[in-house]
């Protein structure tokens, strides 16, 4: 009989909800409060945010990153308008046109840019490309961080990024759904790396954070999203017993956990892709700067790795994909290397 299917790498999205989370849940399944974020547990939530970003940030909480992303661009544009994003985003390669649709048309632009960021220089010259009256307005500019390469913005990057929009009246989305991961790969305060760099609305990724469910919506920019509950609630992402999407994220933020469990994930990934580059045709194709480890295999190991019931990405970024979560483990790192270590040193015999 094959052994079971190991996800263990396919994706953050695959591991479980993490146990202090879950317990936050469970503690907020008491008693009845207020319906659709008007009880205390909301509230607790969204002054984590301020505390977190040290500024007076409006918080929203939704189901999905697909609805955190499309509505918070649909809140920056009119239907005329368009977004600037790279080629390679994910609001542009796996969002299934949800932003287009939520915005009533608004389209995307796309730029290519290094290790899948956006460039100034780029945007610079797609903002400029056409003025006239036929062409879609550019209004907004998306970024992802981490990137779907795994790389990651420096705050001075965002910066730069953040001078371009000024000059030309765009607003700034940062998808963030690994937003985590980002933060504690580069030790920096997450408002240098948003708000004071320029960002005006933040998806901040919950799920892929080891919650069960939902994401936070965060408004630097409160104008932008004066009427943010509207949206959610003709989208189906006001939730009626909001603690629950909101609760977890209290002991996330307070207890500095979202910070210790990204910063895990990302150490592993990073001595994964050491004991990947060590083997002879094996290369690490993108530099791992948060939890995922972008590498070039030989035919023969995927088939070994299969055969072995490993579960991994191949469609994203140009070669396999192995992603650690905060659930991954040491001893889920030195499995994955002793069978790729077979396969490659086999040479397929």
């Amino acid at each position: 009989m094959q052994p079971p299917p190991n996800y263990t790498f396919a994706s953050d999205n695959t591991s479980g909800a993490c146990p202090e989370v879950l317990e936050a849940v469970l503690r907020a399944n008491s008693g009845r409060l207020p319906s659709y974020g008007e009880d205390f547990l909301t509230a607790e939530a969204s002054d984590a945010f301020r505390e977190v970003f040290e500024t007076d940030c409006d918080v929203y909480f939704v189901f999905t990153g697909t609805a955190a992303n499309s509505l918070a661009l649909a809140s920056l544009c009119q239907s005329y308008h368009s977004v600037i994003t790279h080629e390679f985003a994910h609001v542009e390669t796996d969002e299934c046109g949800a932003p287009e649709f939520f915005s009533n048309g608004t389209k995307l632009l796309l730029t290519a840019g290094p290790l899948g960021k956006l460039d100034p220089e780029a945007v610079e010259r797609t903002v400029t490309k056409r003025r006239d009256l036929h062409y879609p307005k550019p209004r907004a500019m998306s970024l992802s961080c981490p990137t779907e390469l795994g790389t990651v913005y420096r705050p001075a990057e965002v910066a730069a990024l953040g001078a371009v929009a000024q000059r030309h009246g765009l607003r700034i989305h940062m998808d963030g759904a690994r937003f985590a991961n980002a933060v504690a790969s580069l030790g920096v305060a997450p408002a240098e790396l948003t708000w004071r760099a320029g960002v005006d609305v933040l998806s901040f990724g919950g799920t892929k954070l080891g919650s069960p469910v939902g994401e936070a919506v965060v408004f630097f920019n409160r104008p932008l999203g004066e009427e943010f509950a509207y949206r959610c609630k003709q989208a189906g992402q006001l939730a009626s017993k909001m603690r629950f999407l909101a609760a977890p994220w209290t002991v996330l933020l307070r207890q500095g956990l979202w910070l210790e469990i990204a910063g895990r994930a990302n150490a592993l990934a990073r001595s994964l892709a050491e004991a990947l580059a060590a083997l002879p045709d094996v290369s690490v194709l993108y530099p791992v700067e948060a939890n995922a480890v972008f590498v070039q295999l030989p035919e023969h190991v995927h088939e070994s790795l299969r055969r072995r019931g490993w579960k991994y990405y191949l469609f994203i970024g140009g070669g396999a994909r192995f992603m650690c979560s905060w659930s991954t483990t040491r001893e889920d790192v030195d499995l994955l290397m002793g069978d790729v270590r077979e396969a490659v040193l086999s040479g397929g015999q």
